[in-house]
């Protein structure tokens, strides 16, 4: 395994790691084990709150970043109906709450089947956004007012899982493209619905062709690196011995 020359690497992000995190506790014990300052990219963030497939680049793969990035991506979350949160998520409490009486399973399908498509879509406030190059998130938790603009976005899939209408959770299945917010689309869902909607679960279950299945987990990972060969490129001297 030769890391400058660079490798791609599938980590299933824990819940409540951000995913700097998870990439900079990858490069410490990848740079750990090589002897040397790994350099090592992500490909697409995913919120604290979430789990699942994080890609991870390290030495020239990361020129490879961009592209993975426009790779079609697959999630499964958990939409708790009838109120609303400033996040869209679990990061902050419940703003306001809604009727949820008129919500029935057959309404949730056609709501799901309206937003499938090509669709505009207007990103979290709490988001990594830029805004006048500051991240929105930053300026709204300065208290500062943060105005989206909406964005097209695909999604080429939605199913609904489970519906319980008892406690008005819903799990859905998500397929769609790069720039997709899960947390705007719950919002959208819930407007749809005439009530309100936000996230208590999320996971991302597949980049491309990379399914959460087939990434490491941070307690796998240690015991997979220790089986590996780290092979590093001959130095400028060795080149030039090489030649000679």
């Amino acid at each position: 395994m030769n890391l400058r020359e660079g490798v791609i690497i599938g980590i299933d992000k824990p819940y409540k790691m951000s995913s700097f995190g998870a990439l900079a506790h990858i490069r410490f014990v990848l740079s750990k084990k090589a002897g040397f300052k790994v350099k090592v990219g992500h490909a697409g963030t995913l919120d604290p709150l979430a789990t699942g497939v994080l890609i991870l680049c390290t030495g020239r793969a990361t020129k490879q970043i961009e592209q993975l990035q426009q790779h079609t991506k697959e999630y499964t979350a958990t939409l708790q109906l009838g109120a609303t949160t400033a996040s869209y998520d679990m990061e902050h409490p419940v703003n306001e709450t809604f009727p949820t009486e008129h919500i029935t399973r057959e309404r949730i399908e056609e709501v799901l089947k309206s937003l499938t498509g090509d669709i505009e879509q207007v990103p979290p406030a709490y988001s990594a956004v830029m805004v006048n190059g500051k991240r929105a998130y930053k300026l709204m938790r300065k208290g500062e007012e943060v105005e989206l603009k909406a964005k097209p976005v695909r999604i080429d899939e939605i199913e609904l899982l489970r519906f319980d209408p008892d406690t008005m959770q819903a799990d859905i299945r998500v397929v769609c493209g790069k720039g997709t917010y899960i947390r705007s689309l719950a919002r959208d869902i819930g407007e749809a619905l005439q009530s309100g909607a936000y996230l208590t679960a999320l996971r991302r279950t597949r980049v491309g062709d990379i399914r959460v299945e087939d990434c490491h987990t941070f307690d796998n990972f240690n015991e997979w690196l220790a089986g590996q060969t780290i092979e590093d490129e001959p130095t400028l001297s060795q080149q030039q011995q090489t030649k000679k």
